[in-house]
């Protein structure tokens, strides 16, 4: 008898031994889960605030949907300036801007005199403007433009994107744009209470539970929620 209660002893601290460890490092695995799954997802919204911003700049308004944005990127030409040289603090003290120093290029071009170009040391100086594709410029070379919509890790899953037009304390209207995706799509595998406690956490911070770019309720400047802790 004593020999099977030492060896229920045994099992019931093996077993207090392995609850204990666990309770510890599930809350520490699900963390690190969490940091390198939205690690991965900020650097997507990112891109995609990116390809937004320059979407807005071209046609004054967000792309409604992926499709949208997408087309833009892979189909439609933005203008880069190609910059050659730069002005000294001398010449900016003198209160020459780039902009008078394209005046003086286009002037000496259009006369065939370089006087002023030569007196404002300018020979070297140059904004070029070409047009290339959007994604060129917009977004790293060899990204993959299909993907933009996915969620990192869950191809399976689309990141939410919304648009609206708000007003602004000045009374300008104001196009704006979200980007999101819910705890529930990219941890939703992990343990669920550790999920349930993240989600009750952020909601009483009056947080959105998940990663989100941008906002159709207030206007943030495009900034990120993970920018804004």
């Amino acid at each position: 008898m004593k020999v099977i209660l030492r060896i229920l002893l045994v099992a019931a601290i093996a077993v207090l031994i392995y609850m204990c460890v666990q309770s510890i490092l599930t809350p520490v695995n699900f963390e690190k889960v969490q940091k390198a799954r939205e690690q991965a997802i900020v650097e997507r919204l990112i891109v995609i605030r990116n390809a937004q911003i320059g979407f807005r700049n071209i046609h004054g308004k967000y792309a409604g949907n992926f499709d949208e944005l997408q087309k833009f990127l892979n189909e439609e030409r933005i203008p880069f300036v190609v910059k050659k040289g730069e002005l000294t603090d001398d010449q900016l003290k003198d209160g020459l801007t780039e902009k008078k120093a394209m005046e003086i290029i286009a002037k000496a071009k259009k006369t065939g005199k370089d006087d002023e170009v030569k007196k404002n040391k300018l020979q070297n100086f140059s904004r070029d403007t070409t047009w290339v594709l959007a994604k060129d410029t917009l977004i790293q070379q060899g990204y993959d433009i299909a993907a933009l919509p996915k969620v990192p890790g869950f191809e399976n899953k689309s990141f939410e994107l919304d648009t609206a037009t708000l007003s602004s304390p000045s009374g300008y209207t104001v196009p704006v744009f979200q980007c999101s995706v819910p705890y529930d799509v990219y941890l939703g595998d992990l343990d669920h209470q550790l999920l349930v406690n993240l989600k009750d956490k952020t909601t009483k911070l009056n947080k959105y539970n998940g990663l989100r770019v941008g906002s159709v309720t207030e206007i943030n400047n495009n900034a990120g929620n993970w920018e804004q802790f």
